[in-house]
């Protein structure tokens, strides 16, 4: 039975197990997936415990993923990108291979169960910390019309046009402040942290175009304050659990080799919360 986990401090709140339980059932994988949880300054040496327990690979989680990205002896493309890595995969050779499958995540949450196209699309990104920076790449290879990232600081949001500018197409990629945001979008993401404090990031109401789609990137039993300001300014809101159970798929398949369904374990894990 190969071994995987999640590692994370905190970790009991972790819904990963039930995710990737469900979808070795669904696959006929034989796989036991536990919670591993971390001290803040042992990460390294708990990774190494793990590989000598038999662990075949591993999803990481707050607050490890740049450690993670330092300890991966390679890194995927986006893995690179992205500065930090939420998937790892152990060879037998004692490789550790560092993934982040945060944006790809999203991507298939918006444009598969969401069913909102990005290309072409006015994308406005709210926040350029960690969760912002892992999903830029993955927008822009759907080549929306325009990508905005919009923070607090501008300089940290201009570091990142500066970082995939090349990557995309004249024009397409831009930085602003808060305030400066205009016009309206078709899909508004909130990569800031301001929901788990019941926050709101200061987006203009003009920016929610009608019927436009509006993704926090946290999730819970009720909608966010978030969820809450875009749907009363005529947007569709959709919280982030789509995105946890699209980027567990996408470490599973690097895994495995193989691609679950997630259609069915979103509805469970919906009717759950």
């Amino acid at each position: 039975m190969d071994k995987y986990c999640v590692f994370g401090n905190p970790i009991a709140h972790s819904k990963s197990p039930e995710i990737h339980a469900a979808y070795a059932a669904q696959t006929g994988q034989p796989l036991a997936y536990e919670k591993w949880l971390a001290p803040l300054d042992g990460f390294a040496a708990t990774v190494q415990a793990f590989i000598a327990a038999g662990g075949k690979g591993a999803n990481v989680t707050v607050p490890f993923k740049l450690e993670a990205h330092k300890l991966a002896t390679a890194l995927t493309v986006r893995a690179q990108a992205a500065g930090a890595v939420n998937t790892l995969l152990f060879g037998d050779d004692g490789s550790i291979t560092g993934d982040n499958t945060d944006g790809a995540g999203l991507v298939a949450d918006i444009v598969q169960n969401a069913g909102v196209p990005i290309s072409g699309k006015r994308v406005l990104l709210l926040g350029a910390g960690g969760a912002a920076r892992g999903v830029v790449l993955p927008i822009l290879e759907h080549r929306p019309a325009a990508l905005v990232i919009a923070n607090r600081t501008v300089a940290t949001a201009e570091a990142l046009v500066e970082q995939f500018g090349a990557l995309a197409g004249p024009g397409v990629l831009s930085a602003c402040g808060y305030a400066a945001v205009q016009g309206a979008y078709d899909i508004i993401i909130n990569a800031t942290s301001a929901s788990l404090s019941a926050d709101l990031p200061p987006v203009p109401a003009g920016a929610f175009a009608p019927g436009a789609l509006a993704l926090d990137m946290m999730y819970g039993a009720q909608p966010t304050v978030f969820m809450q300001f875009a749907a009363s300014h005529g947007a569709v809101a959709r919280d982030g659990l789509g995105m946890l159970v699209e980027q567990a798929a996408e470490a599973f398949h690097l895994w495995r080799g193989v691609r679950p369904q997630t259609g069915p374990v979103l509805q469970q894990l919906r009717a759950k919360l």
